[in-house]
């Protein structure tokens, strides 16, 4: 009797036996999706296009802070250029994606958000044809003619620049196109190509049959040919003894005492081969090649504005001043003087003696004080300015 109550009890719990209980129903077909803002971060895949040239534990904060002021203001720098050459200084807003590149934003992003950064600077207005169009603001114009009266006082000492570039190259010739695209890093002007006309005497203009224009050294100035550790080396010869370590491979066999291994450091550390010599002729793997490749890079970083560059802006001149594929291998070598920054695929190179310990330049130029300025009010609000 008791085991038909319990057969009946069973059957009424679960009127279809052949249905699966409810206790074994699985719930891992039901989707939760956990909050984007909540999901843990992935971390970055290691790429040379994330990976640190230098480790954290060697890292220089106020360098590498540059690279990213550099990012933060990359729409800025790069809009200002695009614009500044347009023969309106404006562009349509339909167009500006086909530009992304140019002008320093995100492909798929749309322009606007970074435009909304710079109100004080970038302004949309709806032109005549009932378009909407990017330009500059009155504000950011008055500030365009102040760079420009800068670039007039500056212009003496850029042709400076142009003329220890030639005289450093192999065959005191650079590619016209070459010195035009690294301009901004030396503070070149835009017009440039036009004003070298107005130096006959220091300048030649050769147009190859290919069509290549490049741009020629006139006249050898002995004055010029000093580069800025020669300099420095009549002042303080002690810091530029130590600014280079090329440490000479001897035998063990030699015996030599740790004072002696000084001075034999020291014999083949200094002096250094010039910049400004024919050390392009040296055998290429020699010593005395590499303090001559050496010596073009900390000369080539003291005649930019910032006293850095980066990797491309190097490698750009590569043919012109003689430089290996081991240019990352040998700066890694000189810890002393270049602090090397940002990922592998795309480092920068610092002249360390250009900035005092806190990470400002000893010496700046009007066009930095300038760019300063400018970045300022890049992250001004309309209301701030007043």
């Amino acid at each position: 009797m008791g085991c038909r109550i319990f057969f009946l009890a069973k059957h009424l719990l679960n009127p279809n036996p052949n249905f699966p209980n409810p206790r074994s129903f699985s719930t891992s077909f039901l989707i939760t999706k956990t909050p984007k803002k909540h999901r843990p971060k992935r971390p970055k895949p290691d790429s040379p296009r994330t990976r640190s040239v230098t480790p954290d534990s060697n890292k220089i904060p106020h360098f590498e802070s540059l690279l990213t002021r550099d990012a933060d203001f990359r729409f800025l720098t790069k809009t200002k250029e695009f614009l500044s050459k347009q023969s309106e200084q404006i562009l349509r807003l339909d167009d500006a994606g086909k530009f992304y590149r140019e002008l320093g934003f995100p492909r798929g992003r749309k322009v606007t958000k970074s435009i909304s950064r710079h109100p004080l600077l970038f302004t949309t207005y709806r032109h005549s044809d009932n378009k909407i169009w990017l330009g500059f603001t009155d504000f950011m114009d008055q500030l365009l003619l102040e760079e420009r009266s800068i670039m007039e006082a500056m212009e003496e000492d850029r042709v400076t620049r142009v003329r220890k570039l030639l005289m450093m190259s192999k065959n005191k010739r650079i590619p016209l196109s070459k010195i035009y695209h690294k301009r901004l890093i030396f503070g070149i002007p835009e017009d440039f190509r036009d004003r070298i006309k107005k130096y006959p005497d220091y300048f030649r203009l050769v147009v190859e049959d290919d069509g290549k224009q490049v741009l020629e050294l006139v006249n050898w100035d002995p004055s010029l040919a000093v580069s800025a550790l020669e300099r420095e080396f009549l002042v303080n010869e002690d810091k530029v003894k130590k600014a280079f370590k090329f440490p000479v491979k001897y035998g063990k066999d030699l015996g030599l005492e740790e004072n002696d291994v000084k001075k034999l450091n020291l014999l083949n550390t200094l002096p250094l081969v010039s910049p400004y010599s024919d050390g392009w002729k040296l055998d290429l793997w020699s010593l005395e090649a590499e303090k001559y490749r050496v010596g073009i890079i900390h000369e080539f970083l003291s005649l930019t504005l910032e006293k850095r560059a980066l990797i491309h802006h190097i490698v750009e001149f590569k043919e012109e001043f003689s430089l290996t594929r081991q240019t990352y291998e040998m700066l890694k070598r000189q810890p002393r003087t270049f602090y090397l920054a940002g990922t592998e695929m795309n480092w920068a190179v610092f002249l360390k003696d250009g900035y005092d310990d806190n990470g400002n330049l000893i010496d700046k130029d009007p066009l930095l004080v300038f760019n300063e300025k400018l970045y300022k009010f890049a992250e001004m609000q309309e209301e701030e300015k007043l």
